[in-house]
């Protein structure tokens, strides 16, 4: 079994992209947490989310729209949740 000094990068990569994708499909079923609470008690949001992917695309050179960047990450348009789901 490897442990955490032996982990080689790609590796290291490919749990971290599993855990993102953990995240974001938790958030999407929190739909009843809405962004301030995670603001309040986490210090981040599914916008910071979004926004922290768009940077991550653009650092390769990938030009990700907030649109496209949120939709990843909410699993719906922007508005569409906010209209569903923002109290």
């Amino acid at each position: 079994m490897a442990s955490e000094d032996n982990v080689d990068p790609k590796t290291a990569t490919e749990l971290e992209a599993a855990a993102f994708r953990s995240l974001v499909a938790h958030l999407r079923e929190r739909s009843d947490v809405q962004n301030i609470d995670l603001m309040d008690l986490a210090g981040f949001c599914r916008n910071c989310l979004a926004r922290w992917y768009q940077e991550a695309a653009a650092e390769r050179g990938i030009e990700l729209s907030k649109d496209a960047t949120r939709e990843r990450v909410y699993g719906m348009p922007y508005d569409e949740w906010k209209a569903k789901y923002q109290r």
